[in-house]
């Protein structure tokens, strides 16, 4: 019936639109800050959102911060496909393209060894080494949305945000110093630079600040890295409806996640050229306006009380998958060149 669907629908946005809006607001308060005095957006969006806690625990915001967490979310990692272009990553080269890839896997793996030796749960270090390998926050949040739910999934999320956030931003600092260290080229500056710091924006901003063609190279080899989420989320939707097949869930998750199908929908089309630049600028910029609202959401849905039981070993864990990429990347290019 029309009418009914009407009202279903009216339902749906009064209830979700108040908490909508507050999400809004904090990222938009946290895109000011990030240009205004050259906060990291995300982590000003965390941030902010932890201050909100209050609104997530009832009344009229509650649903809709949820709706913000999850729907917005997956949203806005399904807009990240227009950066990706197969073209474009050809000509970065065999050898170095698959030293790229063989970081993000090992150091996935590594994750979760690592947390089980650190007495940590292997989905935590997935998450964790996801994060670290592919694109920091994005990543930590498109792979959360897949993972089965807990009483500490909101918890470990905004840790892992934080983390990677924080770790990044060093990262910018310091690594083109160590670029200069190590002597590197521009091409092996930007190689290093793209593979190993964790969020986009950072590898922008350490890649430009030596030079444009370093730039170049790394904002290159992040977009290889960010590729890899499609095919590392299906692999973990994989082992979910194993496990689930196996006895160890009640629901059996999809093959592959809606947002997932989105993702490599617009990678494909912006690799046949199907995209208009302006479309392409247009949708890039939605994406990133998806991932702050929802960031500021899973901010709001997190106690700051609770995040002092993360543990050290947590912090450990981060911290030894961003060292162990480092391994990895430098190795390859000091096999590379």
């Amino acid at each position: 019936m029309p009418g009914d669907a009407g009202n279903m629908a009216g339902r749906f946005v009064a209830d979700r639109y108040r908490g909508v809006l507050i999400a809004v607001i904090v990222a938009t308060a946290a895109k000011f800050l990030s240009e205004h005095y050259g906060a990291p957006a995300m982590l000003m969006a965390l941030l902010l959102g932890i201050a909100f806690n209050f609104l997530s625990e009832g009344g009229a915001c509650q649903l809709g911060i949820e709706f913000s967490a999850r729907t917005i979310l997956r949203i806005g990692v399904a807009l990240l496909g227009v950066r990706i272009s197969i073209e474009t990553m050809i000509g970065l080269g065999p050898a170095l393209i698959l030293t790229v890839i063989a970081g993000v896997v090992l150091t996935i793996l590594f994750g979760i060894l690592a947390a089980r030796v650190l007495g940590r749960s292997a989905r935590f270090g997935v998450m964790t080494g996801g994060a670290v390998a592919i694109c920091g926050a994005s990543a930590a949040m498109a792979i959360a949305a897949i993972l089965p739910k807990s009483e500490t999934s909101e918890r470990d999320l905004t840790f892992t945000v934080l983390g990677v956030t924080i770790l990044s931003t060093l990262a910018m600092i310091t690594y083109p110093i160590l670029t200069a260290t190590f002597d590197f080229d521009a091409r092996a500056a930007g190689v290093f630079l793209g593979g190993t710091i964790h969020d986009v924006a950072q590898v922008v901003g350490a890649g430009y600040s030596i030079s444009e063609e370093t730039g170049d190279v790394a904002t290159l080899v992040k977009l290889i890295r960010v590729a890899m989420l499609a095919p590392v989320v299906l692999v973990i939707s994989l082992i979910m409806q194993r496990r689930v097949a196996a006895g160890e869930g009640a629901k059996r998750p999809p093959l592959l996640p809606l947002f997932v199908i989105g993702f490599l929908a617009l990678g494909a089309a912006n690799s046949m050229g199907l995209i208009p630049g302006s479309v392409t600028t247009v949708l890039s910029t939605g994406s990133q306006w998806a991932l702050l609202t929802a960031i500021a959401a899973v901010g709001m849905k997190t106690s700051l009380k609770t995040m002092f039981d993360i543990g050290g070993q947590a912090i450990a864990l981060i911290v030894g998958e961003t060292l162990f990429i480092i391994l990895i990347i430098l190795t390859g290019v000091h096999l590379a060149t």
